[in-house]
């Protein structure tokens, strides 16, 4: 099956806010595509309030963190996707997705990894791409294993508890 034809639409400070408050009805007037209401969902909100806490100390993040998975054909937002902020003093990206669950196993996530795998591969400041996941995540490892990710460790995260640590290093085209 083809993947879907996605773009990652990155979303302005007062979109990334408004999504934190769980304020639907201000998101959409600041976000440049429409969003529905999975985007203010527990687990998304909890993302957003990072990321719009992040751009504001880091106004340059804005185009590297979680953003809209943007269906380009059915023109809905179908998820969130993004790096975790600019790369690293080491050149280090880490990735980070979720598909609504209405829009799951239709190659989302395949295409939103895609999408931000390749764009590691060309930018010239990023050299390890990396992807963190529960050890019970079979799904989501068995997406990244094809990608070339490797396993290289594991850590400890105080939102997600053990996560197992995948990298891949960047394919220049």
């Amino acid at each position: 099956m083809p993947l879907p034809r996605i773009r990652i639409v990155h979303l302005p400070p007062d979109t990334l806010r408004a999504l934190a408050d769980g304020d639907l009805g201000a998101a959409n007037a600041t976000s440049p595509v429409p969003l529905s209401e999975g985007f203010v969902s527990e687990t998304f909100r909890t993302v957003w309030l990072m990321r719009a806490r992040q751009v504001v100390d880091d106004p340059a993040a804005v185009g590297w963190v979680t953003g809209a998975v943007w269906d380009e054909d059915a023109g809905v937002a179908v998820g969130r996707a993004g790096y975790h902020g600019p790369p690293d003093a080491d050149g280090m990206v880490e990735i980070g997705y979720e598909i609504e669950p209405a829009y799951r196993r239709r190659g989302y996530a395949r295409a939103a990894l895609t999408a931000l795998v390749d764009r590691a591969d060309t930018e010239p400041s990023v050299r390890v791409v990396r992807v963190t996941i529960a050890p019970d995540n079979t799904a989501s490892r068995d997406l990244a294993l094809p990608f070339g990710f490797v396993h290289v460790g594991e850590q400890w995260d105080e939102e997600d508890g053990l996560e197992l640590v995948y990298d891949r290093p960047v394919r220049r085209p």
